[in-house]
């Protein structure tokens, strides 16, 4: 499972393909991936914004931006953690994403990144 650490926020992802979603005759793959973030600091933090880049096999580079994730802009206490699961669809059964959150100090009001660590989105069973 990739995960990634910055300034005391843990990372973690887990994807998988979704068979019954998309139509892979058509070129449309759909992937599902699982994040738990967790703040292991001593300081109450909320997830302000996202900043996505995916990579598909068979299409060019995109890069996705915007505020908050699934709709919310969680707020997590020290030793507290969210969990949310989203969908990414390629033109490909081969990619990869990995991007950043924008991240508030809710005491001082100080804004800092958290990388997420770069995942693959992989049909199982296929050779890279």
């Amino acid at each position: 499972m990739p995960a990634a650490v910055t300034h005391n926020i843990r990372v973690s992802v887990i994807s998988r393909f979704e068979p019954g979603q998309g139509s892979p005759e058509a070129g449309r793959f759909v992937f599902s991936y699982r994040i738990t973030i967790a703040n292991r600091s001593k300081e109450t933090v909320q997830l302000l914004a996202r900043h996505w880049v995916i990579t598909d096999s068979l299409a060019p580079r995109t890069e996705v931006q915007g505020p908050g994730v699934v709709g919310e802009q969680p707020v997590l206490a020290p030793g507290e953690q969210y969990t949310y699961t989203s969908y990414c669809e390629l033109n490909s059964n081969v990619g990869s994403m990995e991007g950043s959150y924008l991240m508030r100090n809710v005491a001082d009001h100080s804004e800092f990144e958290v990388l997420i660590p770069s995942f693959t989105l992989q049909l199982p069973h296929t050779a890279n």
